[in-house]
């Protein structure tokens, strides 16, 4: 009989405890490189072999951590996401004035947010329209459970303030945000994504600031109801 802490197995044994972290660790690792690969590479160029030679690790151990390609682009777009703010992260003074300012807040800041880490939109942009189906399902299902924007719990103080109205369904009213938001969002930064939203080159500081209203205001007769509250 082998006590536990005396002997030659005790040199080898790794309590579970320890290994876990380690592992949660390697996996972090593996994301972020991964991260930077398919943002530089693309989801169809990239290859996992190379994003384990970057990590001096075999390959298969990142096969054995994520399943596959589709399984690793799938980590990384999810860290991605959480890493951009949500709508209610926007400053106190921001927050104070309402629905409506908190959406103009960000869009006028879709620009910035790229250019503060470009990896993150990069990766994101990918998954949102440059994967298979069977993994644009899963993103999908992700967006819909965690709700990474906060988009359920904006449309809710909308809604408490009078702002937003209260005779359509809430979950309908959430969707249309995410899909509305998102698209103009990448037509701002990306016109090459969807030329037919914007048919005219030359875009300028003071003409995005004209979409950007006029977008607001579309929103707002589709969705906008009476005064807020004080």
């Amino acid at each position: 009989m082998v006590i536990p802490g005396s002997g030659s197995l005790a040199a080898t044994f790794t309590p579970a405890a320890e290994t876990r972290p380690r592992t949660a660790a390697k996996r972090a690792r593996i994301v972020e490189a991964a991260l930077r690969h398919f943002a530089e590479h693309g989801f169809e160029d990239a290859r996992v072999g190379d994003v384990a030679d970057g990590l001096g690790i075999a390959k298969g151990s990142i096969f054995q951590h994520f399943g596959s390609k589709n399984g690793l682009f799938f980590e990384a777009y999810k860290h991605a996401v959480r890493s951009f703010p949500a709508y209610l992260d926007a400053p106190p003074e921001v927050l104070q004035r309402g629905f409506w300012d908190i959406l103009r807040y960000w869009l006028e800041r879709t620009e910035h947010l790229v250019h503060e880490d470009w990896i993150p939109y990069r990766v994101s942009l990918l998954g949102n329209h440059g994967t298979d189906l069977a993994l644009k399902r899963q993103i999908n299902r992700f967006l819909m459970t965690e709700d990474p924007y906060g988009t359920i719990a904006f449309v809710r103080l909308g809604i408490n303030r009078g702002e937003i109205r209260c005779d359509i369904d809430q979950e309908m009213i959430v969707s249309m945000l995410d899909w509305t938001m998102e698209r103009f969002q990448d037509a701002l930064l990306t016109e090459e994504l969807d030329p037919g939203l914007f048919r005219r080159n030359g875009e300028t500081p003071e003409k995005k600031q004209t979409r950007i209203t006029q977008f607001v205001e579309l929103l707002r007769g589709a969705i906008g109801a009476g005064k807020p509250k004080p």
